[in-house]
């Protein structure tokens, strides 16, 4: 299969099951963010280096994100409201809020801001978050345009909820804290 199709080459691309949009449009947009989003974590992969089981533990959950991810882009890659095979689930959020719960219970309280930073994998895990934000700013802007499944706007809301929690998690396991925003 050729990576090149020159079909995109006048400013449209097609739509998965069909339609053609142009390539500035609101709905490409929020699932290229995704894209971006889970290249992001996948750089956050890639830094985390150990055999600890909370390692172990993080990597499996950033993994399933990463296809959660792609489903999601799926939802948003198919106009009307049928969904495609692939397609994000009321469960999918759940094990999202019960992941941040458990680090919260191991992280300790947050008593100041802080600074995004702290270890290779947390600092890239900070970005994630932020890229997270920005595509749920473009989720809304194509709900704007025309009514998405809630439980999409819902999950990447949580979603960048836990990478907050998972870059502190991941600094605090690693002992390399994110500095407070009223250090000098």
């Amino acid at each position: 299969m050729k990576i090149y199709t020159r079909t995109g080459d006048g400013g449209l691309t097609s739509l998965y099951r069909g339609g053609r949009v142009p390539k500035c449009s609101h709905r490409l947009e929020a699932y290229g963010t995704l894209d971006e989003l889970n290249s992001v974590l996948g750089q956050a992969i890639a830094n985390l280096s150990g055999d600890a089981d909370w390692l172990k533990a993080v990597v499996i959950e950033l993994r399933r994100i990463q296809k959660e991810l792609f489903n999601l882009g799926a939802q948003l890659a198919t106009l009307g409201e049928e969904k495609p095979a692939w397609h994000v689930v009321a469960e999918d959020i759940s094990k999202l809020e019960e992941s941040i719960d458990a680090m919260d219970q191991i992280l300790p309280p947050m008593m100041v801001f802080i600074l995004p930073g702290g270890h290779l994998a947390g600092a890239t895990l900070h970005v994630a978050r932020t890229v997270a934000r920005r595509a749920e700013r473009a989720m809304v802007a194509v709900n704007r345009e025309g009514a998405i499944d809630p439980l999409l706007l819902t999950y990447i809301n949580r979603l960048s909820d836990y990478l907050f929690v998972v870059a502190r998690y991941v600094n605090h396991q690693y002992g390399t804290p994110e500095p407070p925003l009223n250090q000098a």
